[in-house]
């Protein structure tokens, strides 16, 4: 067990030091207005796919995984089978519009749809709460775990990933951000594949001994999780492939940083080959640290347990104390990577959203290109020492549980937007009145469920399924009404449906 060794933390720092190299690379050319925002047109699609993959992975995701099939069963692992309805469902009726209408954010379409900025401001202000959250936390969790095994400063682990990915997101925009990301989600790829690779080939019966645990010790379904429940609400591997694809399709349509790379293309080939590789690298990444967790399971039944044993450190722990020096510290670069991917995405959109969405709206002048670039630029600066110093303040004021309860209900009311967005594109008839109350509405329904409900009375994962059928049961009645009152016959414009598209 040798830990964390010299030459680890200089493969760390060599890491960082090439991300930051390649960030500014890209930012080379002079960016401005959407450009920052968007790209320049010349970012492969492939880039895209795994910067999509990349975003949606978070570190939590890079921890928990593991530590789930570790401690627990494969259970969790159906919910990335969701993916194989929220893909095809995005590409069969969303993508279409967004490239037809060309839409500067996801929020942008809520104003082409419904004919009202009130609504574009309401998501976009939604999505930026949530986003600055999640990216404190997303700071904050993964640094924790490093600073327990490196023994470096938890807050300096902070600092130097926030800055890191400040510089970049500052000075190249969007375009910058895609291209880290590709390094990042690359390396821990390459990195984790490995890691079950070693894993793997030092656990005596190998992967045999893996499926012997599926076999006898129950570790991939246990006999008490049902397949099928006719209780919807009810927990059940049916319910989790449906629900987690409801909350995975919530992502790819409605939340600014996925959306924002869709909008760096109008060929919707390019737009399909991003989602099905994304598709297909998640599912992939999913099963891998699944398999790592069975393996450690495995593993430690042979083997003693590390120090920091812990169910969301025992990879890391592994990675720290198992792997051959030098690999060990590109495993922890690899969980960094997760971090910083998601937080130079959170910073770009975050900035792309406020400008388009809510100071371009606004203003009482139209903003110029270089304008827009300027304020993009302050607001990924502000945001980003904002979210620095909440994850500093996470990491020392032991006030994780009441920033979840935050971050959880936020996070929430996010979901709902997707009820808005499924409104707004699978009928004729709704209206800015009637998704206004019908946000009100699936908010009101979802909160109540979420903090009021009995525990286990409604599983989470019926939650978008919920919010959507409730956006559509008042949000319909309710234009109706608002239209007859109004004697309004008019019709959606072009292409903001699925309907009426050329």
């Amino acid at each position: 067990m040798q830990g964390f060794t010299t030459i680890d933390l200089i493969i760390l720092i060599v890491y960082l030091a090439a991300v930051l190299f390649a960030g500014l690379r890209f930012a080379k050319k002079e960016m401005k207005g959407k450009e920052y925002f968007k790209g320049d047109g010349t970012v492969p699609w492939w880039v895209t796919s795994v910067s999509i993959f990349a975003t949606l992975l978070s570190p939590i995701s890079f921890l928990s995984l593991a530590g789930n099939s570790y401690a627990g069963t494969w259970i969790m692992w159906f919910a990335q089978l969701g993916m194989l309805l929220a893909i095809p469902f995005t590409i069969r009726f969303f993508l279409p519009i967004y490239s037809k209408l060309g839409i500067d954010t996801a929020y942008h379409y809520l104003e082409l749809r419904f004919e009202s900025k009130g609504l574009r401001v309401l998501g976009a202000v939604m999505f930026i709460i949530y986003q600055i959250g999640r990216m404190s936390i997303i700071m904050y969790l993964p640094c924790m775990v490093l600073a327990n095994l490196t023994g470096i400063n938890v807050n300096l682990l902070i600092i130097i990933m926030g800055v890191i990915a400040i510089i970049y997101s500052y000075t190249g925009g969007l375009k910058s951000v895609l291209w880290t990301d590709f390094i990042q989600g690359s390396v821990l790829l390459v990195g984790v594949t490995i890691a079950l690779l070693f894993l793997i080939a030092h656990t005596d019966g190998g992967f045999g001994a893996l499926f012997d645990a599926f076999r006898n010790d129950g570790k991939f379904l246990a006999p008490d999780q049902p397949v099928f429940s006719p209780n919807l609400l009810k927990d059940s591997v049916f319910l989790l492939i449906v629900g987690a694809g409801f909350n995975t399709m919530g992502s790819y349509v409605s939340s600014q940083d996925i959306v924002q790379r869709f909008t760096t293309t109008t060929d919707t080939k390019k737009l399909n080959k991003m989602m099905l590789t994304n598709g297909a690298l998640s599912i992939f990444i999913a099963t891998v640290f699944y398999l790592i967790g069975t393996g450690l399971y495995v593993f430690y039944q042979q083997n003693d347990l590390p120090p920091a044993a812990a169910q969301d450190q025992i990879f890391a722990s592994y990675i720290a104390f198992e792997l051959p020096v030098g690999v060990t510290g590109l495993l922890l670069a690899a969980i960094y990577a997760a971090s910083q991917s998601t937080l130079s995405t959170g910073l770009n959109s975050v900035a792309a959203s406020w400008t388009l969405d809510i100071q371009a709206r606004i203003s009482k002048k139209e903003l110029s290109l270089e304008k827009q670039t300027k304020i993009g630029q302050y607001v990924s600066l502000a945001v980003g020492i904002f979210a620095i110093l909440v994850s500093i303040v996470l990491a020392n004021g032991g006030i994780k549980s009441a920033y979840e309860w935050f971050n959880g209900f936020m996070g929430l009311v996010l979901g709902i937007l997707i009820g808005t967005f499924i409104l707004g594109a699978f009928t004729k008839t709704a209206n800015a009145f009637g998704a206004a109350v019908a946000f009100a509405a699936a908010s009101a329904v979802m909160v109540g469920i979420k903090y009021f409900a009995p525990a286990g009375a409604v599983s989470i994962w019926s939650y978008s399924i919920i919010s959507i059928v409730v956006s559509l049961l008042v949000g319909i009645p309710a234009s109706i009404i608002s239209r007859n009152i109004k004697g309004d016959h008019s019709i959606p414009a072009k292409n903001t449906t699925i309907y009426h598209q050329d």
